[in-house]
């Protein structure tokens, strides 16, 4: 268990963002950096991140970054790696994919999956606001069900892509999932993962205040809420092996969650849920946290 303490005092980016206001994104970054230290090479495709770098010839890292296309960013991350491996670097320098929803689970699915196939020694981290804020919220795989977005006014419709579980089953070493509003979890998950060799995936949730719907100082609360709920497990997959991280090991005990109702009823984009997408939530959770306990007494 990491201590606050541990955390290095070192900044990797400089203040005076792009980010929105509240944005969790910045939060998750800024926390990923401490853990991964100066040794560090990013590259990341059209997303809410490039904005908070900046234009072109500024970045606000104190680390190397390459900005990408966006359906590259697995392909980008295995020729840096590529080129580490051809200088003797490999083992000195960490390479890690930054990318939202959109370039993972949509546009950057197919370079992700090769780049893992490859067996590329790299970390991605997908933060997941669940819509392409960049661009204006607009759906995109991993939007749940009964959101609002910019082109589903009425809600989505079909389920949240579970790309953890696709890693998974590609049988990479290491998949986690995370949320900005658990940040030494995600300082110790990304110290876990620098240190195992070949492709590791974490996937982190990320409450987003103008997609999302809520006022920006709300950004933990509504994070909270997602782990509290059930909505969001937080766990690891090493080797193959589920453990459930400690934020979320409670939750197991269904009486220690807190009403599904008060995280989405928290946020304007689930204001046109019906009961009935209400109570789809609550079987989902209830069969999620199924799975979980099943996984558990497996391992």
């Amino acid at each position: 268990m990491v201590n606050i303490m541990d955390i290095p005092e070192e900044e990797y980016i400089y203040p005076g963002t792009r980010a929105c206001a509240g944005c969790s994104m910045a939060l998750i970054y800024r926390i990923a950096l401490k853990a991964l230290g100066p040794k560090t090479i990013i590259t990341v495709p059209a997303s809410c991140l490039t904005v908070l770098h900046g234009m072109q010839g500024f970045c606000t890292t104190k680390v190397s970054v390459l900005h990408t296309p966006f359906a590259t960013t697995g392909a980008s991350a295995s020729g840096i790696v590529a080129s580490l491996e051809d200088k003797g670097l490999d083992q000195d320098i960490n390479v890690v994919a930054f990318a939202g929803d959109g370039g993972t689970v949509d546009i950057g699915i197919q370079s992700l999956s090769g780049a893992v196939e490859r067996g590329t020694n790299f970390i991605y981290a997908c933060y997941d606001n669940e819509a392409y804020m960049n661009t204006g919220v607009q759906r995109s795989g991993s939007t749940p069900p009964g959101a609002f977005s910019t082109t589903t006014p009425g809600g989505k419709i079909g389920s949240k892509k579970n790309m953890p579980k696709i890693m998974e089953a590609h049988g990479i070493p290491y998949v986690a999932t995370a949320i900005a509003s658990y940040p030494l979890d995600i300082y110790e998950k990304f110290s876990r993962a620098k240190n195992i060799y070949g492709p590791k995936y974490i996937h982190i949730l990320a409450p987003c205040p103008p997609g999302w719907g809520y006022l920006p100082r709300r950004s933990i609360e509504i994070g909270r809420l997602a782990v509290q709920t059930g909505f969001w497990p937080l766990y690891e997959v090493f080797e193959g092996k589920f453990t459930l991280s400690r934020d979320s090991k409670k939750f197991l005990d269904s009486s220690k969650r807190k009403p599904i109702e008060e995280y989405v009823k928290a946020q304007k984009r689930f204001n046109s849920l019906s009961q009935e997408q209400i109570d789809n939530y609550k079987a989902y959770i209830t069969d999620l946290w199924a799975g979980i306990e099943s996984r558990i007494k497996e391992d």
